[in-house]
């Protein structure tokens, strides 16, 4: 199913889950679990933290199914449960760098093409410079970039103007464009 396409039937599952009916649950767990794991994924940079966040963000859902109002469409509503375990979790300060695995993971690339390596080493570098940006400025790329949101649906995830998103990838971009300069010469990959 897709993302879409599910709008539709969230209002059934809602209800579902809100009479406790696990085919409700595991039907919700199925539908947004590759989402909500992508956005902690792309916020935290690490596969075990992002696990972490997913859960936590399934436990707020799943807890606080009944304070969903319908003021904004449900995935709206579950962008912003995990995109505020993102940040509540950036504020605990849990966050491992996950630098050994990323070493690792490219001397273990099946493979010995050097395009492979050039561009694996310019996706980290690309990952690691946007790791580096304040939580508001990450979650804004993350949001507009890897799943591909407008600025419109982005403020109503954050509960901001649409300027202040606009403000936030503006200097995020500018943050980006310092921190990657020196990859301008490397031939495209």
């Amino acid at each position: 199913m897709t993302w879409m396409l599910l709008q539709g039937s969230d209002r059934d599952l809602i209800e579902g889950c809100r009479r406790g009916e696990r085919d409700a649950f595991r039907a919700l767990f199925e539908t947004y679990q590759d989402k909500i794991y992508s956005i902690a994924l792309r916020f935290s940079g690490n596969e075990a933290v992002a696990m972490d966040i997913a859960q936590e963000t399934f436990l707020k859902l799943f807890s606080s199914m009944a304070d969903f109002r319908g003021d904004s469409s449900f995935g709206t509503w579950v962008y912003r449960l995990v995109v505020n375990a993102c940040l509540d979790h950036k504020r605990r300060a849990w966050r491992l760098i996950p630098m050994a695995d990323d070493v690792m993971a490219v001397l273990r690339a099946p493979g010995d093409a050097l395009h492979g390596l050039l561009h694996r080493e310019m996706r980290g570098r690309v990952r690691g410079a946007v790791e580096k940006l304040p939580a508001g400025q990450r979650i804004v790329v993350v949001l507009r970039y890897t799943e591909g949101l407008g600025y419109e649906e982005i403020a109503r995830v954050l509960g901001c103007s649409m300027g202040t998103v606009a403000s936030r990838l503006n200097r995020a971009h500018k943050a980006l464009g310092r921190r990657l300069s020196h990859l301008k010469g490397i031939s495209h990959v």
